[in-house]
């Protein structure tokens, strides 16, 4: 029997097309023209402006003949042009390859290999290890230079030399503003590729599609609360799963981005002061920069800023402190596989009425599903079935829906152990409360089996964190004759703090029982990635050497 909905109701042009975020830009350059799309330093670019620009890029790539399908790669910090790369290298139909600042030359080459990258934009703070790595590397992309104008002598590191044949200006330049962009033909054509952090120490090349990072952009709207004309501090790595797909967000509600080259707490406060900022991201490790600046460094704003942070659940003090200094702080979590986070501690207005422990207890938990997230959920890895919801029963957090990656490049294998039994495998391992809400107990190469008994590395710092002295933690397994593994604390202390091993190791016993304990707490700097993760893999390694 025939559908009588199918019937004589084609999909055509004027009823479908490929979900892109590369649209709401041009909606923006219409809706929002002359607003202020983009600040930085003393360049301000309108979204009409923002809208020529990329298109100037889109057309200059194809000069170069960049094709659809093609890599451009981008090892920038956060400024104007990174945001015009996010849009202006997918709309010729190539794929943006963000580039960890970060990265020493041999990661990078093999990042450029990996991707077969055709053209490199560099930022010249960058200029001297991005050479390095393409002498490294097999591929010779053709190198565009940018020169920040507005921040001559504003980095971490001075100005490299120019190292390509074209600077950013000249190439765009030779763009033309009225470049018809090119809508992918399928929004599941790749749009970005994004390499793991590393905390693993085995990178893998993720493939993000525009059909995700629409809905994302969605979701990021919603779940970070941005009204009309909000106002998005860029402390988040936009090389980091593409800023959690804000460079595309920000257009859908004709807000302004304004760009920070890199973290520092009298910037930042000079900037929310300055330009209301109502928006900003980040790992715990941002929240630290505020809290812990110098009174000197700190200006007053009237507006409330909401914070959404990721990786581990801030402490309770901190917590208090970020409330106090006038910021919202919100819990995410997520993966470079799922476009950053995926999972909102979503605030319910029963818990006001709760104690501050109390509070802090539900602010730990990761939360529930973004809402471009079809399910979550945590299972038995080898039943795959639903662990019972009764906060208690350890289990791996699962996924699956549009915000999932496409897969990992150049490497079936791996795409099909992620995806086995159709599911994304987090790796991380958590119990479900009955109310639905996950938290995270530890990854699943991170927990701790001493004398057969299961010791999550996070239930740990989490009573190290709660030690006023403790700045930051990580909690790894030794390797033990014994007992198999015996779990080994390192600690970074606020600055101007004394607390000793044996301070810490008394307050543990005051708090865990005895076998959670760590056997040594060693106090000095830990190892971090670029966007504030640790890096366990190199304290595993050290822990072994003690």
């Amino acid at each position: 029997m025939t559908n009588p909905y199918e019937e004589h109701l084609p999909k055509c042009n004027a009823n479908y097309q490929s979900l892109t975020p590369l649209s709401f830009l041009e909606r923006a350059a219409t809706v929002f023209a002359d607003r202020p799309a983009i600040i930085h330093g003393q360049t301000q670019l309108t979204y009409n402006e923002f809208w020529q620009r990329s298109k100037r890029l889109a057309s200059a790539l194809t000069q170069f003949n960049i094709t659809p399908g093609d890599t451009v790669s981008a090892m920038m910090s956060n400024t104007p042009a990174m945001l015009i790369c996010h849009h202006g290298i997918p709309m010729c139909g190539a794929v943006l390859h963000a580039i960890n600042t970060r990265l020493d030359a041999e990661a990078i080459a093999l990042q450029l290999d990996h991707a077969d990258t055709k053209i490199l934009v560099v930022d010249r703070e960058f200029s001297e290890v991005a050479e390095q790595a393409v002498k490294r590397a097999s591929v010779t992309p053709l190198i565009i230079d940018y020169d920040d104008p507005d921040y001559p002598d504003d980095a971490p590191k001075p100005k490299g030399p120019l190292i390509g044949l074209s600077e950013w200006e000249d190439v765009l330049a030779t763009g033309d503003p009225d470049f018809i962009w090119r809508r992918p033909p399928d929004e599941w054509d790749a749009i970005t590729l994004n390499y793991t952090s590393g905390t693993t120490g085995v990178p893998k090349g993720v493939v993000y599609h525009h059909r995700a990072c629409a809905l994302m952009a969605y979701n990021n709207t919603i779940h970070a609360n941005m009204s009309q004309h909000s106002v998005y501090l860029w402390s988040l790595p936009m090389f980091h799963c593409n800023g959690w797909c804000y460079p595309w967000t920000l257009a859908l509600t004709g807000s302004t981005h304004i760009c920070l080259r890199w973290v520092r707490a009298a910037e930042m406060y000079r900037l929310i002061a300055k330009h209301k900022v109502t928006h900003l991201c980040g790992a715990p490790i941002v929240m630290s920069v505020l809290l812990n600046a110098d009174d000197s460094e700190k200006q007053s704003f009237e507006q409330s800023v909401n914070f959404n942070v990721a990786a581990a659940p801030p402490p309770e003090s901190v917590l208090a402190a970020m409330y106090d200094a006038g910021f919202m702080v919100t819990h995410v979590y997520g993966l470079t596989e799922v476009y950053g986070p995926a999972v909102v501690n979503v605030w319910q207005e029963e818990w006001d009425h709760l104690g501050r422990s109390e509070r802090a207890i539900k602010q730990a938990r990761q939360g529930v599903s973004y809402a471009g997230l079809e399910r979550l959920d945590v299972m038995d890895p080898n039943t795959m079935k639903s662990v019972p919801r009764d906060g208690s029963t350890l289990g791996e957090i699962m996924m699956s829906g549009n915000i999932v990656m496409k897969g990992y490049l150049k490497n079936k294998a791996a795409t099909d152990a992620a995806f086995q039994g159709g599911y994304f495998h987090t790796g991380d391992l958590a119990v479900i409360h009955p109310d639905g809400y996950v938290q995270i107990k530890d990854r699943s190469k991170d927990i701790i089996i001493s004398g057969g008994e299961n010791i999550s590395s996070i239930d740990v710092e989490n009573i190290l964190f709660q030690h006023p002295d403790v700045a930051s933690c990580a909690v790894v397994g030794k390797p033990d004759d014994k007992w198999g593994e015996t779990p080994i604390a390192f600690v970074e202390l606020h600055a101007g703090r004394t607390a000793t091993a044996d301070d810490l190791n008394a307050h543990c016993r005051a708090n865990l029982a005895g076998f959670q304990c760590p056997r040594q707490i060693i106090i000095e700097d830990i190892p971090k990635t670029s966007t504030g993760k640790v890096e366990k893999f190199k304290l595993r390694d050290l822990a072994k050497q003690l």
